[in-house]
């Protein structure tokens, strides 16, 4: 009976210390898995955050895309109806051009020069109101973006590639082009032959 009554508290104890250690080995993992979850919300909040960020900047560069297009309809709403009034203004233009100089200084058509000249000055004042200007092409240098070659021409002393005439004016509206120039282009000299190619020898003594 004494050797029954001594081991049974040996048992309590080994038994209370097995239980003391799973509660810390539980609760140690308890633990672990709040340090696992943490960094996950940390995650989720930042892309969350990288989400809300994007979804502003679509909405901001949608806004800017629409500013622009309706600045663009603003500028550019009359272009179709600009294009149909060049054609006024080039018979304006030609009008001018038929009347000879020394018939334009006569009584009969002097008014008459003088009213069709002030009806394209006028014209042409209203168009630049509307951003409508006429292209400097005679002189220039060819510009495939604002002419439209029609003819080369051998032209001493112009430059090769440079505008020599002007048979139809170009307009620009805003910075877009409205109408070409049709132009007449200086053609580039063509190319001396080496001296003496083409001279013939003469092999008799």
């Amino acid at each position: 009976m004494t050797s029954n009554d001594d081991t049974a508290p040996a048992s309590n104890d080994n038994t209370d210390e097995d239980a003391a250690d799973r509660a810390d080995e539980t609760l140690g993992a308890g633990e672990a898995g709040d340090d696992e979850a943490a960094p996950t919300s940390e995650q989720q909040i930042a892309e969350l955050k990288d989400q809300l960020l994007r979804a502003l900047a679509e909405v901001e560069n949608t806004r800017r895309r629409a500013q622009r297009e309706i600045e663009d309809a603003r500028k550019y709403a009359v272009a179709n109806f600009a294009r149909d009034v060049l054609s006024v203004a080039d018979n304006l233009r030609r009008a001018l051009d038929a009347v000879p100089e020394d018939a334009a200084a006569s009584e009969d058509l002097k008014a008459l020069t003088e009213g069709v000249g002030l009806t394209e000055r006028e014209l042409l004042s209203m168009m630049e109101r509307h951003n409508i200007r006429k292209v400097d092409s005679m002189g220039q240098k060819f510009d495939p973006n604002l002419h439209q070659a029609m003819f080369e021409a051998d032209t001493p002393g112009a430059d090769p590639g440079t505008v020599i005439e002007v048979a139809q004016p170009g307009y620009v509206i805003g910075e877009r082009l409205l109408r070409p120039a049709m132009v007449g282009v200086a053609k580039k000299p063509p190319k001396a032959a080496p001296a003496g190619a083409g001279d013939e020898v003469d092999t008799q003594a």
